[in-house]
């Protein structure tokens, strides 16, 4: 069974906490978020994962195997998509992975067999005999992916994919994580600081903030705990600070922002009352001049549950 279970794990780094009691459970064949802002804890996580670091406390165990008591059996179940790029340049793309292969055991036919498919997936057959160092950024990322999956891996763990790509590649690897989950039920655990590409690809989520847990669950659960469902956008024809306070007593409002002239609200779509607000307005002498209402984002949940932005 290839999921990944994380326990109570926690690390510090002398007297720095970097990981504080982590938990969380990665079904087999889920596509699962681990998000956070840079600095968050994601990519200690992910080397402990890898055992390239020890935790202080607690244990992973990927298809049933722990890190730390069975870390060769452990990682035989892992292919690793590296925030940092591991690419030689002066070497083609079809020698990459042929030195590649061989940390996987993969040798003659296999290997090429292995190499002409992991090419393919990423739109890379054509460039198989031009040299690394000729290659964009998103071209060399999406190599990097070749590499991960030469041995068709049962958990792919794809630590910041898209940093630096151009749009194009960006969303080749999009269409190479649904088309691995869907084709080969992959386990693909996916760390991002880019909150629209959590909110696309994934399904369960787990969102990290200097070290520690702020939310755990699917999509919808994650926005039920905090209570928001829906947004409202609206603009008016004067804004005060003592509006926006008084707009954050309404019912179902849960918060409110100013964003360069345009309020928004954070509600709860089953309490929220747009009368209620168009009264609060007249009352207040403001004049509505546009109001929609609309799905929150992941992103404006996580303002409201930490008070930052995700990339501040």
């Amino acid at each position: 069974m290839s999921d990944i279970k994380v326990e109570n794990i926690t690390k510090r780094f002398n007297d720095k906490l970097v990981l504080d009691n982590i938990s969380f459970h990665v079904k087999q064949g889920d596509v699962f978020g681990l998000i956070g802002p840079n600095g968050a804890g994601k990519s200690t996580l992910i080397n402990i994962m890898t055992e390239i670091l020890k935790p202080n406390k607690g244990d992973i165990s990927i298809g049933g195997k722990s890190i730390l008591k069975e870390p060769i059996a452990a990682k035989k179940y892992i292919g690793l998509v590296p925030q940092e790029l591991a690419l030689m340049d002066m070497l083609s793309a079809y020698d990459n992975l042929e030195y590649f292969s061989a940390f996987y055991g993969l040798t003659g036919k296999k290997m090429r067999e292995a190499a002409r498919e992991a090419l393919e997936v990423v739109g890379l057959t054509e460039k198989r005999n031009e040299k690394v160092k000729k290659f964009s950024g998103g071209m060399k990322r999406r190599l990097n992916l070749a590499a991960a999956i030469m041995h068709k891996p049962e958990v792919l763990i794809m630590d910041e994919p898209t940093v630096g790509v151009d749009p194009q590649s960006r969303n080749c690897i999009f269409e190479f994580v649904k088309k691995i989950n869907k084709e080969a039920n992959t386990t693909i655990l996916y760390t991002s600081h880019y909150m629209e590409e959590v909110e696309s690809l994934c399904n369960n989520i787990f969102i990290l903030d200097m070290g520690r847990e702020v939310a755990y669950g699917s999509k919808h659960s994650i926005k039920s705990m905090a209570g928001i469902h829906g947004k409202v956008r609206l603009r008016v024809d004067s804004i005060t600070e003592e509006f926006l306070v008084n707009m954050k007593g309404l019912t179902g409002v849960k918060d409110v922002f100013n964003e360069d002239g345009e309020i928004s609200l954070l509600i709860n779509e089953a309490l929220f009352s747009p009368e209620e607000l168009v009264l609060f307005a007249a009352g207040k002498d403001r004049k509505i001049k546009t109001l929609s209402i609309e799905e929150a984002s992941l992103e404006e949940v996580f303002l409201s549950l930490t008070g930052k932005k995700l990339r501040d």
